[in-house]
């Protein structure tokens, strides 16, 4: 196998069109060799205008290419697992979007596979390798803030198109899907642990049946999460966390600009700012993943790491339905 990885790309979402490949084709260890649609033309179109070398009109196609040797999954989330399936049954290496999965069910579906296969599927939480989450998490497990004891997260952004992908409930559209699970991840990740028990509230658009406004908290075993997201609120983005000694913001947790230096504020006996180069995080995702094939190593964010965010995010939607605290179920 060459130094660099070879990336197929299934479909032409925007997140991979404008974010994702452009990312990964700065990377050291990533080259984008080939992009699929459904639709001949628009693949060939995308491949134009990214410098791609080769285009595909399906998947499957892409798929039977041997001189691929991984798949970047964007699809709509219904489509991640059934897609992730063929890409690994094909030999392929998988970094699928987030969610992972419609459920904890259909995400356990992958394990199996990535097992019989002996590919690597990982969850693209590109925030997992952000320098301003990574020292967050330094901060805290240094004790620095003392033992962390509550997060806050605010996610939201406003669309109403009855086309978008995020306003169609069959192919699991809503805020918890889409920018809910950040929180989710994140705070699974700075508490070290699992929720033991959720409870939501989650109000739904009358037009399109997804969730349109949603709160939850996660009670952990130290302490507490609690998060709103909205695909219809002004846009905002921002994460506190709180130990008994002092507290971290960061102030773009999500959508960090690539361009664009980022800081988080600490406050112990006094405040301070930490400041960050502008990284492109889609950069280091695509790198790390490639290096974790190269290596036969673990990738960013495993499948065990994803069937955990989805238990929890399917206890968010059932708390929600029942009214009651919910435990999640693996």
């Amino acid at each position: 196998m060459s130094k660099k990885i070879r990336w197929g790309v299934l479909g032409v979402a925007k997140i991979a069109t404008v974010k994702v490949i452009p990312a990964m084709q700065r990377g050291t260890f990533t080259e984008i060799t080939a992009i699929a649609s459904r639709d001949a033309a628009k693949a060939a179109q995308a491949a134009k205008d990214l410098g791609i070398p080769k285009s595909y009109g399906s998947y499957e196609e892409l798929l039977s290419d041997p001189d691929i040797d991984a798949v970047y999954n964007p699809l709509p989330n219904h489509l991640h697992v059934p897609w992730s399936v063929k890409a690994a049954e094909a030999g392929k290496h998988v970094l699928c979007e987030k969610p992972i999965a419609m459920s904890v069910g259909e995400a356990r579906e992958l394990i199996p596979v990535r097992d019989r296969t002996h590919v690597k599927i990982g969850e693209a939480f590109m925030v997992h390798l952000h320098p301003q989450w990574l020292r967050a998490l330094e901060i805290i497990r240094s004790g620095e803030i003392g033992d962390l004891r509550a997060m806050n997260f605010v996610f939201s952004y406003n669309n109403r198109d009855a086309q978008n992908i995020r306003n169609k409930a069959d192919m699991g559209g809503g805020a918890i899907m889409d920018i809910g699970c950040y929180p989710v991840h994140t705070s699974r990740w700075m508490f070290g642990a699992e929720p033991i028990r959720v409870s939501a509230l989650v109000e739904n658009d009358p037009d399109f049946g997804t969730d349109r406004l949603s709160s939850a908290v996660l009670e952990y075993p130290q302490g507490h999460m609690v998060f709103t997201c909205s695909t219809q609120m002004s846009p905002y983005q921002r994460a506190l966390m709180f130990g008994t000694k002092g507290r971290i913001e960061i102030e773009i947790p999500v959508n960090a600009p690539p361009d664009k230096e980022t800081r988080i504020l600490v406050q112990t006996s006094e405040l301070r700012t930490e400041t960050f180069p502008a990284v492109d995080q889609y950069t280091l995702q695509g790198d790390a993943f490639s290096q974790a094939i190269l290596n036969d190593a673990a990738v960013p964010v495993s499948l065990e790491d994803a069937l955990c965010n989805m238990a929890v995010i399917d206890a968010v939607f059932e708390s929600s339905r029942t009214g009651e605290w919910q435990a999640p179920r693996l």
